[in-house]
């Protein structure tokens, strides 16, 4: 990375990409523009849980780490959490990625099916495909928003979904760090921009439609590189009209570094 600015907008993992890039030769300009805001109503959950027991789900959803934590929290406050386990026992426990998988053994869950690289909903659907859904019931454990393509993909094989939410997606509290990088991208200070998530990009758009300047995010994004974790936050950039020219395979957050620091060097882009 040789010294360039990298324009990190992850949070929770915002001092570790920082520290990646620069073990990397790169200076790291944190701007956060996501934050997790737990979205549990203990009522609605209860009711949720006892509704299952009457008429059980043939699968369980897990999307992400930090919602299946959060909703084991909830449950252990609800006094419920044996209730929930009864349930998985009873159910098919498919999971999308790595950090639901360690949620879940933490708790000493049975994992029946796990979502292949990279780890996105087609691969959801996939690891679903042989078992019967028609009139049947399957619980998603809902991250930030409705995922619209999973539940498309689950109704149109007749299946009930039955969404849990644990938490949803705002922007952060303070907005300062990412009106900096509006003012550096402005500039043109920035070599590269990361991101980590779909919901980044999108609120790095509301922050900028918001101050008047969303086209000229648009090409001061063309002008420096744009590197997406995935093909799910790769698809929210290209609809937003920004150019991806790096994305992670795996989309893990060690390989995404890489790729960042050897596309820089091959480019010799400033």
């Amino acid at each position: 990375m040789k010294g360039r600015t990298i324009a990190i907008l992850e949070s929770r993992a915002a001092d570790r990409m920082a520290h990646l890039v620069a073990q990397r030769g790169g200076v790291a300009l944190s701007a956060p523009a996501l934050a997790e805001i737990p979205d549990v109503d203990p009522h609605d959950l209860a009711v949720t849980l006892r509704d299952l027991a009457s008429r059980p789900a043939a699968a369980f959803v897990f999307q992400t780490g930090v919602g299946t934590r959060a909703l084991f929290s909830a449950t252990d406050a609800l006094g419920m959490t044996a209730a929930l386990l009864h349930l998985l026992d009873q159910a098919c426990v498919v999971v999308r990625g790595p950090k639901p998988t360690a949620a879940l053994r933490a708790r000493s869950v049975r994992i029946d099916r796990s979502a292949g690289e990279p780890f996105t909903t087609h691969e959801v659907l996939a690891s679903l495909a042989d078992l019967p859904l028609a009139g049947r019931r399957v619980v998603v454990q809902r991250y930030g928003e409705t995922n619209t393509g999973l539940a498309a993909g689950l109704a149109a094989r007749g299946a009930e979904v039955v969404e849990i939410a644990t938490y949803r997606w705002g922007l952060p509290a303070d907005l300062g760090p990412l009106h900096g990088l509006l003012a550096a991208l402005e500039r043109d200070e920035v070599a590269l921009v990361a991101f980590t998530s779909a919901a980044q990009a999108v609120n790095l758009f509301a922050v900028a439609r918001n101050a008047g300047c969303e086209q000229a995010l648009v090409a001061n994004l063309a002008r420096c590189r744009v590197a997406s974790i995935g093909p799910a936050c790769s698809s929210m950039l290209r609809k937003l009209g920004v150019r991806v020219d790096i994305e992670a395979h795996p989309p893990k957050l060690g390989p995404f570094m890489d790729a960042i620091d050897q596309a820089l060097g091959a480019s010799g882009r400033s």
